[in-house]
């Protein structure tokens, strides 16, 4: 009970009620954009699976087979031979198994530097002693993480390799051979978390590390592509973890939603995820866009900034020395919101830093949250 006290709440959390009034445009929370959900569709599949009163029951732990039958043949097709998965309320739950399973008190977890700020909170939960490796514009630094490797003997290594969060950026697929070997060779497992692979707006896919190693546990969710109140996320593992995984579960909250579950069957069986989204790119790659093009005039002189392929954010370095959070209160005073970047770093925070998500708000509405972020910096 002291370990799980010790927890930082989450400040994306926390800063959804602060950015709740309507007048305020939030580029803080990583959501999607709810004028998009595919509502009718999944309305109708929600029809459709209430027919059978057995939605209504208790389920196998494992999840729907006709939705892991489907899940597994769309990783397949991108890519990732899939036999199987256990189907989770929401990757971070998947996440939560994993640590559960594979750290022990005091056990080491290697996470690049900085990295999605809810996995830290899970690694944190566990007792686990978390190690940052160093990125670059092209992320994780492999020589970074062969040092770590020598010194800490890790159990795990955590990466949001495509789209990161909170970065945007993308591990090359040069690289991901180097820390595929590497956790061969050291017998570390890869913790492969991938709520944006999908989300690419130029340039060409990567295959993800689990297709080059089987030291790979992948992390999928239908939150970013789909809707994330639905709460579905899946897991793909060799498959004496699988069943390791299972059994975890089963002591966390026996199932995930059947309902949902079988909603999610119904509507993937039905209708074409593929199209709906090639239409949430189009529209997120029309607002990423307009977010890069409108932050010279918006931010300080000196200020950088990632330029993703893909995913939901953007993430700045402001010049000098300057605290991000203090700037976080005028920025709400202007009815305008960002996440400060020192909660995403597991040791010495940069706190010049922010991440900016770009896919909740219109174009209109994120030309008018830049103009009020640059009266900010002015």
């Amino acid at each position: 009970m002291h370990r799980t006290l010790s927890v930082a709440s989450s400040p994306v959390r926390d800063l959804l009620a602060l950015t709740s009034r309507p007048e305020v445009i939030s580029f803080a929370g990583g959501l999607p954009a709810p004028e998009l959900f595919d509502l009718d569709a999944l309305r109708a599949a929600y029809s459709v699976a209430l027919q059978d009163r057995s939605v209504l029951q208790y389920a196998p732990t494992e999840g729907n087979s006709v939705l892991r039958s489907l899940v597994s043949e769309r990783l397949t097709g991108r890519g990732l031979p899939t036999s199987d998965v256990l189907i989770t309320s929401g990757s971070q739950q998947a996440l939560t198994l994993v640590a559960t399973a594979l750290l022990e008190q005091g056990a080491v977890v290697a996470v690049e530097e900085p990295t999605y700020l809810a996995a830290l909170q899970c690694f944190q939960m566990v007792g686990a002693r978390i190690v940052p490796v160093a990125s670059d514009a092209d992320g994780l630094s492999v020589a970074s993480l062969r040092s770590v490797v020598a010194a800490e003997r890790p159990t795990v290594l955590y990466l949001v390799p495509t789209f990161a969060n909170p970065t945007g950026r993308t591990l090359s697929a040069a690289r991901r051979a180097e820390i595929a070997a590497l956790a061969e060779e050291h017998s570390f497992w890869v913790v492969e978390d991938d709520p944006y692979g999908e989300l690419r707006y130029r340039g060409s896919a990567v295959a993800p590390l689990a297709a080059i190693s089987d030291r790979t546990i992948y992390l999928g969710s239908f939150s970013k592509i789909g809707a994330p109140g639905m709460r579905l996320g899946w897991l793909r593992a060799p498959a004496e973890l699988l069943r390791t995984l299972v059994i975890v579960k089963q002591a966390a909250d026996l199932h995930t939603s059947t309902v949902d579950q079988a909603a999610a069957a119904v509507y993937l069986a039905h209708n074409d995820l593929d199209a709906h989204v090639a239409r949430l790119c189009v529209a997120y790659g029309a607002r990423r866009d307009t977010m890069i093009e409108a932050l010279p005039a918006a931010v300080p002189d000196g200020t950088t900034w990632t330029d993703p392929d893909g995913g939901m954010f953007v993430w700045l370095r402001l010049p000098g020395v300057v605290d991000s959070a203090e700037l976080l209160k005028e920025a709400l005073s202007y009815d305008v919101a960002f996440v400060p970047g020192a909660p995403f770093f597991a040791t010495t925070p940069d706190r010049a830093t922010f991440r900016m998500s770009f896919t909740t708000n219109t174009p209109e509405e994120i030309v008018e949250g830049m103009a009020r972020l640059a009266k900010v910096f002015r």
